[in-house]
């Protein structure tokens, strides 16, 4: 592989949008404003105590976007770590649900894609302990040319194992870029987690693909930490984002037990707001009569005990 090895999703789906796209989109946005004074919910206990004493229970703690603090055999692990109080023109819409001083050292680093909203440096060099960074094909150079040693690069579905804890990397559907040249440089994907008790599959960012059914023929999947926001404009953001109601279809299609909602409501990235990706997600969970207490939605700085 060269660094400029271009990666493409499943049935080589494009996530490719003209200048006149763009056009088109910021002039609607401009006639479709929305209301971002309705925030997410705070929890009102966060259990930061418990979190740093933890070594034998398995945890999944929302910090906010696609960041989780997630604990499993005494591992501590960290999923797309963004504390960054921007994102790009927009600042951010919640605090973090946890300062990122309050955490426990750090074990592993889970790496879905490198977009500023998934993976922002600052908040890495932050980070309490050396932990070892699980990332893309194509995604490393980015680490150790920044002096970070404990890299490992994952091509879909390679696994690792890491103190009895397996982490495999997995398809999505969706793109990456972080400079004007290295559009789909480094690949882009979610990660499963397990141990012998427990499941949980971190989807990343993604649009709806025929990749959630051929995943779960691979695995036995329990949690789901699922996207549901920045799909709107749907004609515009469709290949890269799900929208809640497929958000649900991929969830029944994984067979999983337990669904997390994500990617929401943090950072304004697109024309849905956090509060209609929530509504639109328990409509169609009513709709399709499906079990309450599977979905789980977690307030920003919550902690689900598994």
């Amino acid at each position: 592989m060269t660094r400029k090895t271009r990666f493409t999703n499943l049935d080589n789906v494009s996530t490719k949008k003209t200048f006149a796209d763009l056009y088109r989109w910021q002039k609607e946005r401009r006639n479709n404003k929305k209301d971002l004074h309705i925030k997410i919910e705070q929890a009102p206990f966060k259990e930061i105590e418990k979190l740093n004493s933890n070594r034998m229970q398995p945890s999944i703690t929302w910090i906010g976007h696609s960041t989780f603090f997630i604990q499993m055999n005494g591992v501590n692990m960290v999923t797309d770590p963004v504390w960054a109080k921007r994102m790009g023109f927009q600042k951010r819409l919640t605090e973090p649900g946890i300062e990122l001083a309050a955490l426990p050292e750090i074990d592993v680093v889970l790496i879905s894609h490198g977009h500023y909203d998934h993976l922002d440096f600052p908040t890495i060099k932050k980070l309490k302990g050396d932990p070892t960074y699980y990332v893309p094909v194509g995604l490393g150079h980015a680490f150790k040319r920044r002096g970070y040693k404990k890299v490992m690069e994952s091509n879909w579905y390679d696994s690792f194992e890491h103190s009895n804890v397996r982490f495999s990397f997995v398809p999505a559907q969706h793109w990456t870029k972080r400079t004007l040249t290295d559009t789909n440089t480094s690949h882009w994907g979610g990660w499963i987690i397990e141990n012998k008790e427990h499941s949980i599959y971190f989807v990343g960012d993604t649009g709806y693909f025929r990749g959630f059914q051929e995943i779960a023929k691979k695995f036995s999947i329990q949690t789901v930490l699922m996207p549901i926001g920045a799909y709107e404009p749907e004609w515009f953001m469709k290949e890269s984002h799900i929208t809640p109601e497929d958000a649900v279809k991929a969830f029944l299609e994984l067979k999983g037990k337990q669904f997390i909602p994500m990617h929401y409501g943090t950072y304004h990235l697109a024309d849905d707001t956090g509060q209609a990706a929530i509504s639109r997600l328990e409509a169609e969970w009513g709709r399709l009569h499906l079990d309450a207490s599977q979905l789980i939605k977690l307030r920003i700085g919550e902690t689900y005990w598994l």
